[in-house]
């Protein structure tokens, strides 16, 4: 029976991939194989030893200390893309929200205690005059990270009839082919803050992007821009964005992410963190992430880690074990060395690497034991070894 440890509520939906028959899931389970959960800052403390993989019920990872992990073979996956139309369609609530003074009319009109509706009317036309906003038809919206997200809000402001450019210096093959060819290219940042009206993040929260959005970055943009931040909080330098938002350089910032600096400034618009907060999203991301570790702990097979390589093989017959090592040469042929030495035949291999991470899928004619598993274990280089 395997073990699966949860943290927050997860879908049932996704629970249900879990076959009773063969696996035991619950939020007190000790020495699970896997772990599975949302937002839960998980500690180095909490992965036991026993540990394989991790999955998010998410795209983002930084609750999960990834380099302890992957030293220790521990394979973390999350879910790009289960949440990707609920985040786009609160993408388009916010570029709605920046534009038009939805919220401002409706605080005004819940605060008239007009009690004749003639009156009440006259008073409602006569206000509404402060809140006329404009249309998005024909505004140019700027794409910061073009992944399943991205891609996603820039079709969809297509749609809109918004002139879209995208900036992504790391885009997949696979989000290009979700892309539309309409999409027109900036070369940087400042390039693409330079000739937008909107523009929305999406892109993960890593070294490398954290506070991209700053002073220098906001000197570029055009003046009265009107900037969305759906993906990360630490991406946007809150101090930049309240000095560009004082002198008119940013007219709103629409964010998921409140912060104390930000809190009371009637030019910004914080939302609780809803990006993906709808029923369909949670089920999405609980499926995606089940199916993830199911399909791992039963085949050896990764998609979607963002520390291992992918890697797939079909199952025919025979045996099943898998192996990691560290990125350097010879580590593979020394272990079928072994197993040729052990009399062992190999009928299929597949060997992927990232990085600094090599790792192997072998199907053998002969069970692996406990003689072979610390055999394959003790060769150099190699710290993960699972019979599947």
């Amino acid at each position: 029976m395997r073990k699966i440890r949860t943290y927050n509520q997860i879908s049932s939906r996704g629970l249900d991939r879990f076959s009773r028959d063969s696996y035991e899931v619950g939020s007190e389970i000790a020495q699970p194989e896997a772990i599975l959960l949302r937002s839960h800052k998980l500690t180095v403390d909490q992965i036991p030893d026993s540990v394989n993989a991790i999955a998010r019920a998410g795209a983002g990872v930084n609750n999960i200390p990834i380099d302890e992990c992957t030293h220790n073979g521990v394979v973390v996956f999350n879910t790009p893309g289960a949440n990707a139309n609920a985040v786009k369609e609160l993408v388009l609530a916010g570029l709605l929200l920046s534009s038009r003074g939805i919220c401002e009319g409706m605080q005004y009109v819940q605060a008239l205690t007009e009690n004749d509706p003639a009156i009440l009317n006259k008073e409602v036309e006569k206000g509404k005059k402060a809140y006329a906003g404009v249309e998005l038809t024909g505004k140019t919206l700027g794409v910061v990270g073009l992944g399943a997200i991205g891609a996603n809000v820039a079709n969809m402001a297509l749609e809109l009839g918004m002139e879209v450019i995208g900036y992504d210096p790391a885009i997949s093959v696979e989000a290009a082919w979700r892309l539309s060819s309409d999409v027109q290219r900036a070369e940087n940042l400042g390039a693409l803050l330079a000739k937008c009206d909107y523009v929305t993040l999406h892109v993960p929260a890593i070294e490398a992007t954290k506070g991209m959005i700053n002073s220098e970055a906001l000197s570029s943009a055009k003046q009265g821009l009107k900037l969305l931040n759906f993906a990360r909080g630490e991406i946007v330098d809150n101090d930049a964005m309240l000095a560009a938002l004082e002198v008119g350089k940013v007219a709103r910032y629409i964010s998921d992410f409140p912060s104390l600096e930000l809190l009371g400034n009637d030019k910004v618009s914080l939302l609780p963190h809803l990006g993906a907060s709808t029923v369909e999203a949670e089920e999405n991301c609980a499926i995606m992430g089940a199916n993830q570790l199911v399909d791992f702990l039963e085949n050896g097979n990764i998609k979607n880690s963002v520390n291992f390589p992918q890697i797939r093989m079909e199952r025919t017959h025979g045996y099943r074990l898998t192996f990691a090592n560290d990125n350097v040469p010879k580590v593979l042929s020394q272990v079928l060395a072994l197993l040729a030495d052990m009399n062992i035949n190999v009928i299929d291999l597949l060997n992927k690497s990232r990085n600094d991470i090599a790792y192997t899928i072998l199907d053998i004619e002969q069970q692996p034991d406990a003689q072979l598993l610390a055999a394959v274990a003790g060769v150099e280089h190699v710290f993960h070894v699972r019979a599947v």
